[in-house]
């Protein structure tokens, strides 16, 4: 399906998580597709050794587990999109597009179930006084599954002020990635 978009090529692939990581040691890739079941090391370990090694390679999660727990221990692993492998075929290319602008791409019916859940395990935030009231407007819109195009469109910021800022909260909150922040944003009440 990556191959037919024609804007896209397979430049790797690995039969376990293991080989999956070894990959990504000999050679620079833009998005990882992983499934969540793998013999060796599990599409979760796998997604969280990449990220902690390669923080800028993107993980996408493609998988037949239509699972509200899969799909929230995938995002805390630092995957930036969880799809199901019944997904079209325009829908996968969207998503890996998403992941390379910064989204966070969620086949529907699983969105259904992981948003759900990761507002039920909500906190109050106690906000940083360090976290301006700008910052917090591009929390909240991060944590609605905005890329940072339509984070910028909406607030009528660049692209890279938008790029900056959501850098800063990272730092700020010591969060490693996009999908932490997001997370972050609807547990702690900003979305």
């Amino acid at each position: 399906m990556i191959e037919s978009s024609g804007s896209m090529r397979v430049t790797g692939e690995a039969g376990n998580g293991k080989e999956a990581v070894a990959l990504c040691e000999s050679h620079i890739y833009d998005v990882a597709v992983l499934d969540i079941r793998m013999p060796e090391m599990s599409g979760l370990e796998a997604a969280r050794t990449i990220r902690a090694r390669w923080p800028k390679l993107k993980v996408l999660m493609l998988t037949t587990f239509n699972d509200d727990q899969y799909a929230v221990e995938a995002l805390k692993s630092g995957a930036s999109g969880y799809m199901l492998k019944d997904a079209e075929p325009e829908a996968l290319i969207r998503a890996i597009q998403s992941c390379l602008s910064g989204g966070l791409p969620l086949q529907e019916d699983v969105a259904a179930k992981v948003i759900p859940k990761l507002l039920e395990e909500r906190k109050e935030l106690t906000v940083d006084t360090s976290i301006t009231p700008r910052e917090l407007d591009i929390m909240r819109l991060v944590g609605e599954g905005r890329s940072n195009r339509e984070i910028a469109g909406e607030l009528g910021l660049s692209v890279g002020t938008v790029k900056n800022h959501v850098s800063q909260i990272m730092d700020k909150l010591d969060l490693r990635d996009r999908t932490q922040l997001a997370i972050y944003a609807i547990r702690h009440n900003v979305v």
